[in-house]
């Protein structure tokens, strides 16, 4: 199977003959030939090229609660899928097969932005994820797949660390309609140490996010024990969380299990989740959410108003429906921050893959 060689954006030619990628921060600097971090970033000639342009490790229709995504289309299904690489180097990546993959040839999945499209209106999705590994890093086969959902009608989501240049930034929210990013931790000791990358980047598109776009995001942080999950970090990422982004952000805390570069750390107990959620909302967070645990309170959507259970989960499965109209609160008529319809999707918690044919 042939590579891609998809003309890339975001670069510059440097006076040293060097080509830089101004996607990220890495500001990778390629010689003829060489790779960025990402790996599928590369110099052919005087150009950068997308190796991965077109093609998937997979395709699969997912619950948008799996993204996870609480506040957008409740019980909707999403068709999610990725490429390989990544330009984080996570030593606790829950997905590393997929986003450290060396071998392009194991993606055997084709399609072009219109068939995936296509595919997502077959099967009736809401909308489309870009996921399993950092849509950054296939910029412009997402943006051109997002265009492509678009004219028919169908959402599109970003599943991402949020480790952008302002300008790609720019660009490619213009795409999107959700996203959910990771906020790793709230160090920038644990940025570099755990994921060779910092933090205020991130920071800074969490902050573009909330404050110059209509995308709707939630937050993910995965809690390791021993290396992000202290009370005073908690505290201070849901204090950051609260002044800069407001309360009504939703945030999830997931649970860590032992893998990849870090398979000697215990996976993260319930009570780290709980006790994280009772600090956050102790800050003044409204949505506060624990994630790969079964906890009916991190589960369930309050009104921020009267704190009457409005979506109440099974996992990612909904059992109770009580949002009116485009999603108030039946007891005091307060908006739940989001994207709701009347009713909600009964997709429930299903995973279906499925083989979408190049064309």
């Amino acid at each position: 199977m042939q590579e891609s060689t998809y003309p890339g954006r975001y670069w510059h030619r440097m006076d040293d003959g060097r080509i830089q990628c101004d996607l990220c921060p890495r500001d990778c600097r390629l010689h003829e030939g060489q790779r960025g971090a990402c790996f599928v970033r590369a110099r052919q000639g005087d150009q950068m090229i997308l190796t991965t342009y077109g093609r998937s490790s997979g395709f699969c229709i997912d619950p948008i609660e799996k993204k996870p995504l609480n506040h957008f289309y409740p019980g909707s299904s999403v068709l999610s899928f990725g490429t390989a690489g990544c330009n984080l180097a996570c030593k606790f990546c829950q997905n590393w097969d997929i986003s450290k993959s060396r071998d392009m040839d194991r993606q055997m999945d084709q399609a072009s932005p219109e068939a995936i499209a296509m595919e997502a209106e077959k099967y009736g999705c809401k909308s489309v994820a870009f996921t399993y590994n950092d849509p950054v890093i296939f910029a412009e086969y997402a943006m051109d797949v997002a265009d492509a959902c678009h004219a028919r009608g169908i959402q599109t989501v970003a599943v991402t660390a949020g480790y952008m240049h302002d300008q790609a930034r720019r660009d490619f929210y213009a795409k999107m309609d959700a996203a959910n990013v990771d906020l790793k931790a709230f160090t920038d000791d644990f940025y570099f140490k755990l994921t060779g990358s910092h933090l205020q980047p991130v920071l800074d598109t969490l902050v573009y996010l909330r404050h110059e776009t209509n995308v709707w995001f939630e937050i993910t942080t995965l809690l390791i024990p021993g290396h992000n999950d202290s009370d005073a970090e908690l505290t201070a990422l849901s204090r950051w969380v609260m002044k800069e982004l407001g309360p009504d952000v939703p945030i999830h805390f997931s649970a860590f299990h032992p893998d990849h570069k870090m398979p000697d750390v215990p996976a993260t107990p319930s009570a780290t989740l709980i006790r994280a959620r009772q600090i956050a909302l102790r800050e003044g967070l409204h949505h506060v959410y624990t994630g790969n645990v079964h906890h009916h309170e991190g589960d369930t959507t309050l009104c921020a108003g009267c704190h009457a259970p409005l979506v109440v989960r099974d996992w990612y499965e909904i059992g109770q429906y009580r949002l009116t109209g485009s999603g108030h609160c039946p007891d005091c008529g307060l908006a739940l921050a989001g994207r709701f319809d009347p009713l909600p999707g009964d997709f429930g918690r299903r995973r279906v893959p499925i083989a979408i044919t190049a064309r």
